[in-house]
């Protein structure tokens, strides 16, 4: 990535957060996760933190959020600082090169309709002891983005063979925690159980206002892609964020088991063309105007 003056016609933040065109503030963190995934990860480099607050302040994020943000992802060991003379470079560590890998597969790496279901179930059950409170609140919330669903109490249920193996590793967890792969007897409604262990409405409606909202920019027929600069990022960042606020409340179940009229396939078609029509003004744009340093001497 080449270097640049960062700072140079830079956008008023408006905040802790940048409006989506629904009205839904799109979080700080879940804009700097984009950016960190889509125009670091893999690069090998370590970005000045002038050039992140510049990107994200067109993205329509204050200077002063920003800033809290890179802090507390250090304190979290997602990003490390490397300084070069009065210059902070954040760049990704180990954790945050995993995390980010598995964000971008999801973003990019399937499909959202799930047609080749073979009928089976992965089953989690866990039980954490009473002072756990924060730690049984992550492992639902870690659980609903690979997602399972509560059938009852502390076992959840998932399609197909879910990937645990990040819980079944974590040390602290895998005490607590029994997994099993199944089908259901011929006598369970798989409908019924569906409809009583997720929320299909917010998915659904999700996906409909994502389709709606970025239908005609997808198409070429409305708002044009900004020439190679801050903004064409910033579209990028607010399209990808948008999107996986959309897919991490779908538990992509069978579709067989879906209502006929499921918007899952319509919205992601939208996603597609509107993300290929930004894509290279977008990376060319990162290449230009990040100034960086190499992530190790």
């Amino acid at each position: 990535m080449a270097k640049s003056d960062a700072g140079t016609s830079r956008a008023e933040g408006t905040g802790n957060g940048a409006a989506s065109g629904n009205g839904t503030t799109l979080r700080p963190q879940s804009l700097m996760l984009n950016f960190l995934g889509n125009f670091v990860l893999g690069c090998d480099v370590c970005v000045y933190a002038g050039s992140i607050i510049d990107v994200l302040a067109h993205a329509g994020v204050s200077e002063s959020a920003t800033r809290s943000t890179l802090s507390r992802m250090v304190e979290r060991g997602l990003l490390h600082r490397r300084r070069a003379g009065r210059r902070v470079y954040f760049g990704l560590t180990e954790h945050a090169t995993r995390v980010l890998r598995d964000g971008k597969e999801r973003l990019l790496g399937r499909g959202v309709v799930n047609e080749d279901w073979d009928g089976t179930w992965t089953l989690l059950a866990f039980s954490l002891p009473d002072t756990g409170q924060r730690r049984r609140h992550e492992l639902r919330s870690r659980l609903s983005w690979a997602g399972f669903g509560p059938l009852i109490g502390g076992l959840w249920i998932a399609p197909g063979a879910a990937d645990v193996s990040r819980l079944t590793e974590d040390s602290k967890l895998a005490p607590f925690l029994r997994v099993f792969r199944s089908t259901a007897d011929p006598a369970t409604d798989i409908g019924r159980m569906i409809k009583e262990t997720w929320d299909l409405d917010t998915p659904a409606a999700a996906y409909r206002d994502f389709h709606d909202r970025w239908y005609a920019f997808a198409g070429g027929r409305d708002g044009s892609v900004p020439e190679a600069d801050a903004d064409a990022i910033a579209l990028q960042l607010r399209l990808l964020t948008e999107w996986l606020m959309v897919i991490r409340v779908d538990p992509h179940l069978p579709a067989r088991h879906l209502p006929p009229d499921w918007p899952a396939a319509a919205a992601q078609d939208v996603f597609v063309r509107a993300e290929a029509r930004v894509a290279t003004v977008a990376w060319e744009s990162a290449r230009r105007l990040l100034e960086t340093m190499p992530l190790r001497d």
